[in-house]
């Protein structure tokens, strides 16, 4: 019974390690689209502000 829980434990642990990776890829995707937002919002408020006076 030991062979056949090794090779399981061990594709477990590759899957668990893609999910991590995949889930760290789409953080740093979502955080590069946010910090794209603030720098758009930033622009438009500093613009904003160049009319108001």
């Amino acid at each position: 019974m030991m062979m056949t829980e090794g090779p399981d434990h061990y594709f477990e642990q590759q899957d668990m390690a893609l999910q991590l990776m995949i889930l760290e890829n789409k953080s740093d995707e979502l955080t590069d689209i946010l910090v794209e937002a603030l720098q758009d919002a930033l622009e438009l408020l500093r613009d904003e502000q160049g009319t108001l006076h």
